[in-house]
Protein backbone atom coordinates (compact mmCIF):
# COMPACT_ATOMS: atom_id res chain seq x y z
CA UNK A 1 0.00 0.00 0.00
CA UNK A 2 1.74 3.49 -1.29
CA UNK A 3 -1.07 5.74 0.41
CA UNK A 4 -1.92 6.20 4.23
CA UNK A 5 -5.76 5.38 4.83
CA UNK A 6 -8.30 8.15 6.10
CA UNK A 7 -9.22 7.15 10.02
CA UNK A 8 -12.72 7.04 10.66
CA UNK A 9 -14.56 9.44 12.92
CA UNK A 10 -18.07 10.62 13.65
CA UNK A 11 -17.43 13.85 12.50
CA UNK A 12 -15.58 13.00 9.43
CA UNK A 13 -19.09 14.54 7.30
CA UNK A 14 -21.13 17.15 9.25
CA UNK A 15 -24.60 17.23 10.06
CA UNK A 16 -26.55 18.59 7.28
CA UNK A 17 -28.77 21.86 7.87
CA UNK A 18 -32.09 21.83 8.56
CA UNK A 19 -31.18 17.96 7.65
CA UNK A 20 -34.96 16.76 9.80
CA UNK A 21 -37.21 19.09 7.24
CA UNK A 22 -35.79 18.18 4.11
CA UNK A 23 -35.92 14.90 5.11
CA UNK A 24 -39.59 14.81 5.90
CA UNK A 25 -40.55 16.77 2.55
CA UNK A 26 -38.79 13.57 0.53
CA UNK A 27 -41.08 11.25 2.75
CA UNK A 28 -44.01 12.80 2.13
CA UNK A 29 -43.38 12.97 -2.03
CA UNK A 30 -42.66 9.13 -1.23
CA UNK A 31 -45.22 8.02 0.50
CA UNK A 32 -47.62 10.16 -1.67
CA UNK A 33 -46.33 7.92 -4.96
CA UNK A 34 -46.58 4.46 -3.35
CA UNK A 35 -49.80 5.07 -2.20
CA UNK A 36 -50.46 6.27 -5.54
CA UNK A 37 -48.98 3.73 -7.19
CA UNK A 38 -51.28 0.61 -6.38
CA UNK A 39 -53.46 2.25 -9.03
CA UNK A 40 -51.18 4.28 -10.98
CA UNK A 41 -48.54 1.37 -11.74
CA UNK A 42 -51.18 -1.07 -12.77
CA UNK A 43 -50.82 -3.71 -10.67
CA UNK A 44 -52.89 -4.07 -8.31
CA UNK A 45 -49.80 -3.08 -5.57
CA UNK A 46 -48.23 -0.66 -4.25
CA UNK A 47 -44.15 -0.47 -5.84
CA UNK A 48 -41.03 0.78 -4.08
CA UNK A 49 -40.18 4.78 -5.05
CA UNK A 50 -36.68 3.39 -6.67
CA UNK A 51 -35.63 -0.04 -8.27
CA UNK A 52 -39.28 -0.66 -8.47
CA UNK A 53 -39.02 -3.19 -11.32
CA UNK A 54 -37.28 -6.14 -9.96
CA UNK A 55 -35.63 -8.50 -12.80
CA UNK A 56 -35.01 -11.34 -10.51
CA UNK A 57 -33.76 -12.89 -6.92
CA UNK A 58 -30.61 -14.89 -7.29
CA UNK A 59 -29.75 -17.37 -4.57
CA UNK A 60 -25.95 -17.58 -3.47
CA UNK A 61 -23.02 -17.67 -1.46
CA UNK A 62 -20.31 -14.46 0.32
CA UNK A 63 -17.63 -16.12 1.21
CA UNK A 64 -14.75 -13.74 3.17
CA UNK A 65 -11.71 -14.77 2.44
CA UNK A 66 -8.75 -15.43 4.46
CA UNK A 67 -4.90 -12.96 4.02
CA UNK A 68 -6.44 -9.75 3.34
CA UNK A 69 -4.19 -6.95 4.29
CA UNK A 70 -5.47 -6.03 7.89
CA UNK A 71 -6.93 -1.97 6.54
CA UNK A 72 -9.19 -4.43 5.20
CA UNK A 73 -9.43 -7.32 6.78
CA UNK A 74 -11.63 -4.66 9.07
CA UNK A 75 -15.16 -5.78 10.67
CA UNK A 76 -17.23 -8.32 8.62
CA UNK A 77 -13.86 -8.86 6.32
CA UNK A 78 -11.62 -9.71 9.30
CA UNK A 79 -13.83 -12.66 9.77
CA UNK A 80 -13.10 -15.91 7.21
CA UNK A 81 -15.83 -17.78 6.50
CA UNK A 82 -19.03 -18.45 3.82
CA UNK A 83 -22.41 -16.90 3.97
CA UNK A 84 -25.75 -17.57 2.27
CA UNK A 85 -27.04 -14.53 -0.05
CA UNK A 86 -29.89 -13.08 -2.00
CA UNK A 87 -29.27 -10.56 -4.73
CA UNK A 88 -32.02 -8.60 -5.84
CA UNK A 89 -31.14 -6.79 -9.47
CA UNK A 90 -33.81 -4.02 -10.32
CA UNK A 91 -33.76 -0.97 -12.41
CA UNK A 92 -33.24 2.37 -10.90
CA UNK A 93 -36.45 4.14 -11.28
CA UNK A 94 -39.59 4.47 -9.90
CA UNK A 95 -41.79 2.70 -12.29
CA UNK A 96 -42.58 -0.44 -13.98
CA UNK A 97 -42.71 -0.85 -17.84
CA UNK A 98 -40.78 -1.97 -20.80
CA UNK A 99 -36.93 -1.80 -20.16
CA UNK A 100 -36.35 1.02 -22.87
CA UNK A 101 -38.52 3.14 -21.36
CA UNK A 102 -37.38 2.89 -17.90
CA UNK A 103 -33.61 3.11 -19.06
CA UNK A 104 -30.34 0.89 -18.33
CA UNK A 105 -29.22 2.59 -14.75
CA UNK A 106 -29.96 -0.47 -12.83
CA UNK A 107 -29.52 -1.72 -8.98
CA UNK A 108 -28.15 -4.74 -7.34
CA UNK A 109 -29.02 -5.16 -3.70
CA UNK A 110 -27.34 -7.92 -1.95
CA UNK A 111 -28.57 -9.41 1.70
CA UNK A 112 -26.27 -11.41 3.13
CA UNK A 113 -27.08 -13.60 6.03
CA UNK A 114 -25.75 -15.22 9.71
CA UNK A 115 -23.48 -12.09 9.99
CA UNK A 116 -22.08 -12.18 13.07
CA UNK A 117 -23.27 -8.66 15.08
CA UNK A 118 -25.91 -6.53 15.86
CA UNK A 119 -27.36 -3.77 12.95
CA UNK A 120 -27.69 -0.29 13.62
CA UNK A 121 -31.42 -0.92 12.97
CA UNK A 122 -33.10 -0.46 16.47
CA UNK A 123 -36.30 -2.88 15.59
CA UNK A 124 -34.09 -5.35 14.33
CA UNK A 125 -30.75 -5.54 16.21
CA UNK A 126 -30.45 -9.01 16.39
CA UNK A 127 -31.36 -10.06 12.11
CA UNK A 128 -28.01 -10.97 11.50
CA UNK A 129 -28.50 -10.02 8.19
CA UNK A 130 -26.11 -7.09 6.23
CA UNK A 131 -27.60 -4.82 3.07
CA UNK A 132 -25.59 -3.83 0.32
CA UNK A 133 -27.70 -1.21 -2.30
CA UNK A 134 -25.03 -1.09 -4.89
CA UNK A 135 -25.84 0.20 -9.05
CA UNK A 136 -24.08 0.16 -12.10
CA UNK A 137 -22.06 3.30 -11.83
CA UNK A 138 -19.37 4.44 -9.23
CA UNK A 139 -21.44 8.10 -8.92
CA UNK A 140 -24.56 9.58 -7.89
CA UNK A 141 -26.26 12.55 -8.69
CA UNK A 142 -27.69 13.86 -5.38
CA UNK A 143 -25.40 15.67 -2.45
CA UNK A 144 -28.27 16.86 0.22
CA UNK A 145 -31.51 16.15 1.73
CA UNK A 146 -32.74 18.99 0.21
CA UNK A 147 -31.79 17.74 -3.45
CA UNK A 148 -33.12 14.10 -2.21
CA UNK A 149 -36.73 15.78 -2.49
CA UNK A 150 -36.15 16.93 -5.88
CA UNK A 151 -34.38 13.61 -7.00
CA UNK A 152 -37.51 11.30 -5.77
CA UNK A 153 -39.84 13.86 -7.71
CA UNK A 154 -37.44 13.25 -11.00
CA UNK A 155 -37.55 10.01 -10.55
CA UNK A 156 -41.57 9.52 -10.36
CA UNK A 157 -41.71 12.23 -13.46
CA UNK A 158 -39.03 10.25 -15.43
CA UNK A 159 -41.41 8.30 -17.79
CA UNK A 160 -42.83 12.25 -18.70
CA UNK A 161 -40.42 13.73 -19.36
CA UNK A 162 -38.98 10.44 -21.44
CA UNK A 163 -42.43 10.57 -23.45
CA UNK A 164 -42.19 13.93 -24.36
CA UNK A 165 -38.82 13.57 -26.24
CA UNK A 166 -36.15 16.63 -26.67
CA UNK A 167 -38.89 19.01 -24.94
CA UNK A 168 -39.06 16.48 -21.79
CA UNK A 169 -35.50 15.67 -21.43
CA UNK A 170 -35.49 20.24 -21.48
CA UNK A 171 -37.53 20.05 -18.53
CA UNK A 172 -36.06 17.75 -16.34
CA UNK A 173 -32.82 19.46 -16.73
CA UNK A 174 -34.33 22.67 -15.64
CA UNK A 175 -36.19 21.03 -13.13
CA UNK A 176 -33.30 18.59 -11.59
CA UNK A 177 -30.81 21.97 -11.62
CA UNK A 178 -33.27 24.29 -10.01
CA UNK A 179 -35.35 22.48 -7.87
CA UNK A 180 -38.39 22.77 -10.03
CA UNK A 181 -37.61 26.36 -9.90
CA UNK A 182 -36.86 27.10 -6.28
CA UNK A 183 -33.57 27.07 -5.49
CA UNK A 184 -31.45 30.72 -5.88
CA UNK A 185 -28.58 30.39 -8.57
CA UNK A 186 -25.53 29.60 -6.73
CA UNK A 187 -27.37 26.68 -5.54
CA UNK A 188 -28.45 25.11 -8.52
CA UNK A 189 -27.45 21.57 -8.99
CA UNK A 190 -24.69 21.60 -11.81
CA UNK A 191 -22.28 18.91 -10.53
CA UNK A 192 -25.32 16.80 -9.87
CA UNK A 193 -26.78 17.24 -13.63
CA UNK A 194 -23.48 16.24 -14.79
CA UNK A 195 -23.19 13.27 -12.36
CA UNK A 196 -26.56 12.30 -14.28
CA UNK A 197 -25.58 12.70 -17.30
CA UNK A 198 -22.40 10.71 -17.17
CA UNK A 199 -23.74 7.90 -15.29
CA UNK A 200 -26.30 7.36 -18.46
CA UNK A 201 -23.82 7.55 -20.37
CA UNK A 202 -21.47 5.32 -18.89
CA UNK A 203 -24.46 2.33 -17.91
CA UNK A 204 -24.73 -0.32 -20.89
CA UNK A 205 -27.49 -2.13 -22.47
CA UNK A 206 -25.88 -5.66 -21.13
CA UNK A 207 -26.63 -8.55 -19.64
CA UNK A 208 -26.40 -8.08 -15.93
CA UNK A 209 -24.10 -10.07 -14.93
CA UNK A 210 -21.59 -8.74 -17.08
CA UNK A 211 -21.91 -5.58 -15.14
CA UNK A 212 -19.85 -3.68 -12.80
CA UNK A 213 -21.85 -2.40 -9.14
CA UNK A 214 -20.51 -0.22 -6.84
CA UNK A 215 -21.43 1.36 -3.59
CA UNK A 216 -21.95 5.49 -4.73
CA UNK A 217 -21.85 6.15 -0.90
CA UNK A 218 -19.12 5.59 1.50
CA UNK A 219 -19.43 4.09 4.84
CA UNK A 220 -16.86 2.83 7.69
CA UNK A 221 -14.80 0.62 7.40
CA UNK A 222 -13.85 -0.71 10.90
CA UNK A 223 -11.18 1.99 11.80
CA UNK A 224 -10.80 3.36 7.96
CA UNK A 225 -13.36 4.62 5.29
CA UNK A 226 -14.41 3.15 2.36
CA UNK A 227 -16.69 2.53 -1.16
CA UNK A 228 -17.43 -1.06 -2.77
CA UNK A 229 -17.57 -2.08 -6.19
CA UNK A 230 -19.01 -6.03 -6.85
CA UNK A 231 -17.30 -6.81 -10.14
CA UNK A 232 -17.82 -10.41 -12.74
CA UNK A 233 -14.41 -12.33 -12.64
CA UNK A 234 -12.79 -12.79 -15.72
CA UNK A 235 -14.05 -16.01 -15.92
CA UNK A 236 -17.33 -15.49 -15.33
CA UNK A 237 -17.75 -13.05 -17.89
CA UNK A 238 -15.90 -14.64 -20.79
CA UNK A 239 -18.78 -17.45 -19.75
CA UNK A 240 -21.54 -15.35 -20.61
CA UNK A 241 -23.06 -15.99 -24.23
CA UNK A 242 -26.13 -13.29 -24.19
CA UNK A 243 -23.80 -10.34 -23.59
CA UNK A 244 -25.19 -7.12 -25.87
CA UNK A 245 -29.22 -6.06 -25.20
CA UNK A 246 -31.03 -4.92 -27.88
CA UNK A 247 -33.80 -2.80 -25.61
CA UNK A 248 -35.97 -1.99 -28.91
CA UNK A 249 -36.29 -5.49 -30.07
CA UNK A 250 -39.04 -6.46 -27.06
CA UNK A 251 -40.16 -4.76 -23.76
CA UNK A 252 -38.31 -7.33 -21.74
CA UNK A 253 -34.35 -7.67 -22.11
CA UNK A 254 -32.70 -7.99 -18.67
CA UNK A 255 -34.80 -9.92 -16.98
CA UNK A 256 -34.83 -12.94 -20.00
CA UNK A 257 -30.85 -12.57 -20.65
CA UNK A 258 -30.26 -13.09 -16.53
CA UNK A 259 -32.85 -15.77 -16.77
CA UNK A 260 -31.28 -17.56 -19.32
CA UNK A 261 -27.19 -17.23 -18.09
CA UNK A 262 -27.99 -18.33 -14.42
CA UNK A 263 -30.14 -21.41 -16.01
CA UNK A 264 -27.25 -22.50 -18.04
CA UNK A 265 -23.84 -21.88 -15.86
CA UNK A 266 -22.38 -20.73 -12.40
CA UNK A 267 -20.83 -17.12 -11.94
CA UNK A 268 -18.72 -15.78 -10.26
CA UNK A 269 -17.60 -12.13 -8.96
CA UNK A 270 -14.71 -10.09 -7.03
CA UNK A 271 -16.32 -8.49 -3.97
CA UNK A 272 -13.94 -5.30 -3.48
CA UNK A 273 -13.18 -2.77 -1.21
CA UNK A 274 -11.64 0.70 -2.21
CA UNK A 275 -10.30 2.92 1.12
CA UNK A 276 -10.61 6.63 0.97
CA UNK A 277 -6.57 7.39 1.04
CA UNK A 278 -7.62 11.69 0.93
CA UNK A 279 -11.16 13.62 2.17
CA UNK A 280 -10.15 16.13 -0.69
CA UNK A 281 -10.02 14.54 -3.63
CA UNK A 282 -11.92 11.40 -2.19
CA UNK A 283 -15.00 13.11 -0.27
CA UNK A 284 -17.56 11.42 1.80
CA UNK A 285 -20.17 14.29 1.50
CA UNK A 286 -19.86 14.96 -2.49
CA UNK A 287 -21.24 12.01 -4.60
CA UNK A 288 -20.87 13.29 -7.79
CA UNK A 289 -17.05 12.70 -7.37
CA UNK A 290 -15.87 9.78 -8.48
CA UNK A 291 -12.47 7.91 -6.26
CA UNK A 292 -10.22 7.05 -8.55
CA UNK A 293 -7.91 4.01 -8.38
CA UNK A 294 -4.78 5.39 -9.22
CA UNK A 295 -5.04 6.99 -5.37
CA UNK A 296 -6.42 3.64 -3.64
CA UNK A 297 -7.06 0.46 -5.95
CA UNK A 298 -9.90 -1.98 -4.97
CA UNK A 299 -8.97 -4.63 -3.04
CA UNK A 300 -10.74 -8.06 -3.27
CA UNK A 301 -11.83 -8.61 0.40
CA UNK A 302 -14.45 -11.81 -0.83
CA UNK A 303 -16.40 -13.48 -3.41
CA UNK A 304 -19.31 -13.72 -4.17
CA UNK A 305 -21.06 -16.80 -6.62
CA UNK A 306 -24.26 -17.82 -7.98
CA UNK A 307 -24.65 -21.37 -8.29
CA UNK A 308 -26.53 -22.74 -11.32
CA UNK A 309 -30.26 -22.40 -10.60
CA UNK A 310 -34.21 -21.25 -12.12
CA UNK A 311 -35.27 -18.05 -11.24
CA UNK A 312 -37.54 -17.99 -14.10
CA UNK A 313 -41.53 -17.51 -12.93
CA UNK A 314 -43.92 -14.86 -10.99
CA UNK A 315 -43.13 -16.63 -7.55
CA UNK A 316 -39.55 -15.73 -8.04
CA UNK A 317 -40.16 -11.79 -8.95
CA UNK A 318 -42.93 -11.87 -5.76
CA UNK A 319 -40.55 -13.23 -3.60
CA UNK A 320 -37.96 -10.41 -4.60
CA UNK A 321 -40.93 -7.46 -3.92
CA UNK A 322 -41.60 -8.51 -0.67
CA UNK A 323 -37.86 -8.08 0.48
CA UNK A 324 -36.44 -4.80 1.52
CA UNK A 325 -33.09 -3.29 1.49
CA UNK A 326 -30.93 -0.93 3.31
CA UNK A 327 -27.31 0.26 3.46
CA UNK A 328 -28.15 0.53 7.50
CA UNK A 329 -29.07 -3.08 7.87
CA UNK A 330 -25.11 -3.33 9.42
CA UNK A 331 -22.91 -4.10 12.01
CA UNK A 332 -22.14 -0.23 13.67
CA UNK A 333 -18.14 -1.13 12.09
CA UNK A 334 -19.91 -0.24 8.70
CA UNK A 335 -22.33 2.83 9.03
CA UNK A 336 -22.81 4.09 6.49
CA UNK A 337 -21.16 7.83 5.99
CA UNK A 338 -22.67 11.11 4.54
CA UNK A 339 -25.89 13.30 4.26
CA UNK A 340 -27.40 11.31 1.70
CA UNK A 341 -26.55 7.56 3.35
CA UNK A 342 -28.03 9.81 6.39
CA UNK A 343 -31.41 10.59 4.51
CA UNK A 344 -31.78 6.97 2.99
CA UNK A 345 -31.98 5.48 7.00
CA UNK A 346 -35.27 6.44 7.73
CA UNK A 347 -36.33 7.07 4.07
CA UNK A 348 -35.63 3.30 2.82
CA UNK A 349 -37.10 2.68 6.19
CA UNK A 350 -40.76 4.56 6.24
CA UNK A 351 -41.18 3.59 2.33
CA UNK A 352 -40.31 0.12 3.10
CA UNK A 353 -43.34 -0.37 6.24
CA UNK A 354 -45.69 1.56 4.06
CA UNK A 355 -44.97 -0.80 1.35
CA UNK A 356 -45.96 -3.69 2.75
CA UNK A 357 -49.11 -2.42 5.22
CA UNK A 358 -50.50 -1.78 1.42
CA UNK A 359 -49.32 -4.41 -0.17
CA UNK A 360 -51.03 -6.87 3.33
CA UNK A 361 -47.14 -8.31 3.44
CA UNK A 362 -46.12 -8.81 7.17
CA UNK A 363 -42.81 -7.49 6.85
CA UNK A 364 -39.80 -9.16 8.54
CA UNK A 365 -36.30 -9.76 7.98
CA UNK A 366 -36.18 -13.37 6.82
CA UNK A 367 -33.69 -15.69 8.92
CA UNK A 368 -32.72 -17.95 5.86
CA UNK A 369 -32.42 -17.28 1.99
CA UNK A 370 -34.40 -20.68 1.88
CA UNK A 371 -37.02 -19.19 3.62
CA UNK A 372 -37.54 -16.92 0.74
CA UNK A 373 -36.00 -18.57 -1.91
CA UNK A 374 -36.26 -22.56 -1.72
CA UNK A 375 -33.41 -24.15 -3.95
CA UNK A 376 -34.41 -24.78 -6.92
CA UNK A 377 -31.20 -25.50 -9.22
Amino acid sequence: MNFSPVRYSADVAPPEPDFDRHMRQAIDVIEDFERGSVEGEGEGRAVRFAHAKAYGLVRGTLEILDGAPPEYAQGVYGRPGTHDVLVRYSNGLSHLGADRMLGNVVGMAVKVFGVDSTTTLPDEATSRTMDFNMINGPIFFCNTAAHYTFLSKLFIDMPKYRLDGRRGNHRMYYNWVTGYGTLPPEEWAWDELGALLRLGARARWQNLLLSSFFSMGAMRHGDYIAKLRIRPTDASAAGVRARVLDPTSQDEVFRPALVGELARSDHEFDFQVQLCASLETMPVDDLTVEWEEHESPFVTVGRLRFPRQDIGGEDNLAAADGLSFTPWRCPPEHVPIGPIQAVRKEVYRRSSVLRHELNGQHRAEPASAADVLPDRS
